[in-house]
């Protein structure tokens, strides 16, 4: 039986799991974790095969390694792991950010960075720990990889048909490619509502807002009760292409607020239309794909 070490068994690591079992892929799964509580959680809900809680142990005669935890934590535990590497064993992640962990496993896995698959699967919730975890949270999501380029082909491969089991689309890119797309759709779009809640949340008369806020703030604000810690990692870690992406936000705004300044209605309802005419094509291309599948 392939052998998997997960660190971090909760909503990310513990749903691979679940899909796994739920796929009989042939995977014994020990999980490994700061938490030894979520690791006993894991345990008795079935997500895991077993608790380790001693690296040098847990690390021996094992496949694959994945670590599903918030970004800040990845080096840590690459420079943890490095010395118990074997020969076979295969290193992956399930970060949000790319082109950082990638220098981070080249600069603290030394030759065995060969054998680092950096990734990231399209695929969450808001809620976290282990009794988040789903095993369909995978099934016809985006998994994205992003070899370098001296990557193991042995090593892609493996980490390829371990996500396709899960019911995953795999996709391949390079890692600057990967931040700056998600800089755009994922890391931004999360800042705005956190920005906007913390700037209400801190009014005098904060609570008469919140008592007359509706679906369309629901909406839109639904992300900012995703884990503060996770996505502080992730704004640093990729800091470069969201101050390009906040730049050129800004300068839509700047636009929007001149076009409302000068009562300009033609120019509000260009913007609205390309932006409605948007949308609404990328939801029905997204609905046409799920009905598809």
């Amino acid at each position: 039986m392939k052998k998997l070490l997960v660190f971090g068994v909760g909503l990310i690591g513990g749903s691979l799991a679940l899909a796994l079992k739920s796929a009989g892929a042939g995977w014994h799964i020990t999980g490994i974790g700061r938490n030894g509580e979520s690791l006993q959680e894991a345990l008795s809900l079935g997500i895991i095969d077993a608790a380790a809680t001693d690296i040098a142990s847990a690390v021996k005669g094992v496949d694959v390694i994945l670590i599903a935890t918030p970004v800040a934590q990845i080096p840590g535990i690459l420079r943890n792991i490095a010395p118990h590497l074997e020969a076979q064993t295969i290193v992956t992640d399930a970060g949000s950010t790319k082109h950082d962990v990638a220098l981070q496993a080249r600069a603290l896995l030394g030759p065995a960075s060969s054998r680092f698959v950096p990734g990231h699967p399209i695929a969450g919730a808001e809620k976290s720990g282990p009794a988040a975890a789903l095993a369909s949270l995978y099934q016809q999501k985006n998994v994205v990889l992003t070899p370098e380029h001296d990557t193991d082909p042995a090593a892609l491969e493996t980490v390829r048909q371990l996500w396709l089991s899960t019911g995953a689309r795999i996709r391949i890119m390079s890692a600057s490619e990967h931040d700056a797309i998600f800089a755009a759709v994922s890391h931004l779009p999360h800042l705005l509502a956190f920005a906007l809640v913390n700037e209400l949340a801190n009014r005098d008369d904060a609570s008469l807002f919140f008592e007359f806020a509706a679906s369309g703030f629901r909406d839109f604000t639904r992300i900012a009760g995703s884990s503060p810690e996770m996505w502080r990692d992730i704004s640093l870690a990729n800091r470069t292409a969201l101050l390009a992406e906040l730049d050129l936000y800004q300068a839509a705004l700047s636009s929007l607020r001149a076009s409302l300044e000068q009562s300009d209605a033609p120019a509000l309802q260009a913007i609205f239309e390309c932006a409605s005419q948007a949308r609404n094509t990328w939801a029905n291309q997204q609905q046409d794909a799920n009905w598809k599948n």
